[in-house]
């Protein structure tokens, strides 16, 4: 009798085995660069002469997001910029810190070199960026079914963030240019339970007695788009776009 059981419990280890295995060895990834499609577009730009560069410079990148805190997207922004070449990036918010301190160094006779008698180059261009809205579960849905006392269900949820990016010239104060992107951040759940009952139902459907073995096991997975890759997304392609557009930015 217990030799009829063999074939339910293939099933229970089978189905253990598929669970444990997707949380098993999780062992971190090494980090890799930035491949995403904003990325390559970026790069993917034609190359732009040095000296043909207009200078800009972004002071801070300010938000209306909670999720979303201003010196780390400042820097998200400016790497972008630099990411693009199409620019000469002149830094400006943490200047304090670092350049103001080595000029400091070099004047006093610290560190070698004429450091401090140069002039910082000055901006022609500043970009004025502001994370402006932020739509929770903009659409959602969600469904599940069940057979033989199992039940599995599924759902996910799409939220929008959006993001203002003006052009300033420094000479006249005027906005040679403006552009809004908006993204969507999409996030899903799937669960599975009552693996238990479904073989308990096989078993006496086929007539096997399984004497009590009862394996059950249930799975739960929640997958969400990072906050931070989101906002590196939008950035970059307002960057790839307003980069095709610097010449028609008339500085009088």
């Amino acid at each position: 009798m217990f030799a009829r059981t063999l074939p339910a419990m293939s099933i229970a280890v089978l189905s253990l085995s598929c669970l444990v295995g997707t949380t098993a060895h999780a062992e971190g990834q090494d980090p890799v660069s930035d491949r995403s499609s904003t990325t390559q577009k970026l790069e993917g730009l034609p190359g732009v002469p040095l000296a043909a560069r207009p200078m800009v410079t972004v002071y801070e990148v300010t938000s209306n997001v909670s999720e979303v805190e201003a010196r780390a997207a400042t820097a998200m922004f400016t790497t972008a910029l630099i990411k693009s070449k199409q620019f000469r990036v002149l830094e400006r918010s943490k200047i304090a810190n670092g350049v103001a301190r080595e000029r400091e160094m070099n004047q006093t006779g610290v560190t070698s070199g004429t450091s401090a008698t140069k002039q910082i180059k000055g901006a022609n261009v500043i970009f004025e960026a502001t994370i402006s809205e932020a739509t929770a579960a903009k659409s959602s849905g969600s469904g599940g079914f069940s057979i033989g006392g199992m039940q599995l269900g599924g759902g996910s949820t799409k939220d929008e963030v959006g993001m203002d990016v003006r052009v300033l010239s420094v000479g006249t104060g005027e906005v040679l240019d403006a552009i809004n992107v908006r993204k969507e951040v999409a996030s899903t759940q799937s669960s599975v339970s009552g693996i238990g009952n479904l073989l308990g139902t096989l078993a006496a459907n086929s007539g096997q007695d399984l004497r009590g073995l009862n394996p059950d096991a249930n799975f739960q997975s929640a997958r969400k788009e990072g906050m931070d890759r989101a906002m590196r997304a939008l950035m970059e392609q307002a960057i790839f776009e307003l980069a095709q557009r610097t010449s028609q930015w008339v500085d009088e």
